[in-house]
């Protein structure tokens, strides 16, 4: 019998917001949808965009969706889909942006934190705990104030960013490969940092 894994690459939906900085999470997920040649199908009941891979990693079922409840509602989409298919925490990856990393830098941990990130606190609320995994991809700070900062990760990237963002996005999706094939030490030891 296979085990069930969900990778949650997380986003605001819409093409106001595509390659936008908040949507880094998206853009992981849509490379790892184009690896495994699949098609992305909403699922009504719960509330994302996904589809589901039982072949490229054997004994293992991968529930990989875009939860189009906008960022700060994630946890609805991701509690629903973890409820449904009883998935235990330890295999359950959110990725997400963070401001706080340079652009092209990558930091999987088991658990963690939410540093502010209301998409994983929302992902934490609806879980119940902060100890599911989490990979962190950076998209670099401008010096701004506060009332600046909600612009800046809903604004696009730079066209001078588009190789970097390029590259950590499909590392991206090398590590997440990684963690289902070889677990969370290697794929934070090979993959975490920039190269």
């Amino acid at each position: 019998m296979s085990e069930t894994y969900i990778i949650a690459g997380l986003g605001n939906p819409g093409a106001e917001y595509r390659m936008t900085r908040h949507n880094a999470g998206f853009m992981v997920a849509e490379d790892l949808a184009t690896r495994w040649s699949e098609k992305w199908k909403f699922e009504k009941k719960f509330r994302s965009d996904m589809h589901s891979e039982a072949v490229r990693f054997p004994g293992k079922k991968i529930l990989l969706c875009r939860p189009q409840t906008y960022m700060n509602r994630s946890g609805l989409a991701v509690g629903l889909i973890s409820r449904f298919y009883q998935v235990p925490v330890e295999r359950i990856l959110v990725i997400v942006d963070d401001a706080d990393l340079e652009l092209g830098k990558r930091r999987l941990k088991p658990e963690g934190r939410t540093g502010g990130h209301r998409g994983l606190e929302s992902v934490e609320n609806a879980l119940g705990t902060r100890k599911y995994a989490r990979l962190r991809l950076g998209i670099g700070r401008e010096n701004q104030g506060q009332s600046g900062f909600e612009s800046y990760v809903l604004g696009r990237f730079k066209n001078d960013e588009t190789d970097a963002l390029d590259h950590m996005i499909a590392r991206a999706a090398d590590q997440v490969e990684c963690w289902l094939e070889l677990g969370m030490e290697k794929a934070m030891n090979r993959y975490n940092g920039s190269d």
